[in-house]
């Protein structure tokens, strides 16, 4: 199957072959006839498959066709300003032959922005890509005219709903016309996405794509170890492997900036990227990430998911993901495409039996290897006796970042 299938305008195809796309992916080629047909879905499909094209290239051939009236047609809702940018980044890129514009609209900029913003807003930009507290600030103003809007767009749902969105989702959508189509894409399907997709969508069509384990090209392997022990450890993986390009994951805001301060002791070339940096900030950083400018990026898990950066070299996960699915999106940021990529996990004794039900995800062990020497002892690896929330029944936290 190609492109050519779906019978999309010249303008968007001309897009299309800009980018080098050459034949869809499974959730392109399996959402895009439907939501050319105008049908609602709930669609499981995590980062890297595609899942941004599948949603942006049917609506902007869809408005393409549309009268050029100046009213918003497309509003796609997000949980991060890094996505939004992203997004918005291949709309352009795709729309690129055609009138269709966009503006990325989210938190954490100037005045001078948010003016930019109303500006695009009131003139009726056609795609608009948002996140939604920013979003709802423009909507109270009373200037976001939305009548004419044809699409609406949730993408990384369930991270929006695990980073407290579901109230701005809900007064949103409130602002909206009832004859809509929705497009809901979400990497998990856990109860409360089903929720809110029966509050949402109708009579949905259903595409579950979701990558349940990460590609074999990625060579995995862990650490078990104390926690004094975990700075020596990055350390040593750092500064005795020649590496262009690392992430390495903390679990809060708080953990990233002191590691971030320990390993600028070495001659490491390192940034840390967190929520609390403002907007300007992470984006310097991640395009210095991009540019091999840094060498080494610490982050929490705003940039696990929906972040596109190829060519990376190694993933650490200095602090244990939250749950298993957590795990697979942190080590997915290597060996994309046709690379290949290492991930390494540090697990403390507190940590095995959560890492046990990770391995039990993948249907197999991660390989363990031993501490290096000068670390000293290490722990065995015994998740079975491991007192980590040994009877407890609760579920481990997910912290916000």
């Amino acid at each position: 199957m190609n492109f050519e299938s779906f019978g999309f305008e010249a303008s968007v195809l001309d897009g299309i072959l800009a980018l080098g796309f050459k034949t869809p992916t499974p959730v392109q080629e399996k959402a895009i006839p439907f939501i050319l047909q105008g049908r609602d879905i709930i669609a499981s499909a995590q980062t890297g498959t595609g899942k941004t094209a599948a949603f942006l290239l049917p609506m902007i051939d869809n408005i393409v066709r549309m009268k050029h009236d100046g009213h918003i047609r497309a509003l796609v809702i997000v949980p991060t300003r890094e996505l939004a940018i992203q997004i918005d980044q291949q709309m352009e890129g795709l729309s690129y032959f055609t009138r269709v514009g966009s503006i990325a609209v989210y938190g954490g900029s100037d005045g001078a922005t948010f003016s930019r913003e109303k500006q695009a807003l009131e003139s009726g930009a056609e795609v608009v890509i948002c996140t939604p507290g920013r979003m709802m600030a423009h909507l109270n103003l009373g200037y976001v005219k939305l009548d004419g809007l044809k699409f609406l767009v949730l993408d990384e749902a369930d991270r929006m709903l695990d980073m407290g969105f579901h109230e701005d989702i809900m007064r949103m959508i409130s602002y909206l016309p009832r004859e809509r189509q929705n497009l809901l894409f979400s990497a998990t399907m856990p109860p409360k996405i089903r929720e809110l997709a029966v509050k949402i969508l109708r009579d949905p069509e259903e595409i579950s794509i979701a990558l349940s384990k990460p590609p074999e090209r990625i060579l995995q392997a862990a650490y078990s170890l104390y926690e004094h022990q975990k700075i020596g450890l990055v350390e040593y993986i750092l500064t005795t492997k020649k590496l262009r390009s690392v992430i390495v994951f903390c679990s809060t805001k708080l953990s990233a900036r002191q590691l971030t301060r320990d390993l600028k002791k070495t001659a490491l070339s390192v940034e840390e990227i967190h929520s609390d940096l403002d907007q300007e900030t992470r984006k310097k950083v991640l395009t210095g990430f991009r540019n091999r400018e840094i060498g080494v990026l610490v982050a929490t898990d705003v940039l696990s998911r929906g972040i596109d950066i190829d060519d990376i070299d190694l993933v650490i996960n200095y602090d244990m993901p939250h749950d298993a699915e957590d795990y697979i999106h942190r080590i997915g940021r290597t060996a994309r495409v046709a690379a290949k990529g290492v991930a390494i996990t540090f697990i403390t004794e507190d940590e095995q039996r959560k890492f046990a039900s990770i391995e039990r995800l993948l249907g197999q062990p991660v390989p363990k290897v031993r501490l290096p020497e000068h670390l000293g002892e290490a722990p065995a690896y015994r998740p079975e006796t491991s007192r980590s929330d040994r009877n407890t029944g609760k579920p481990f936290r997910r912290n916000k970042t």
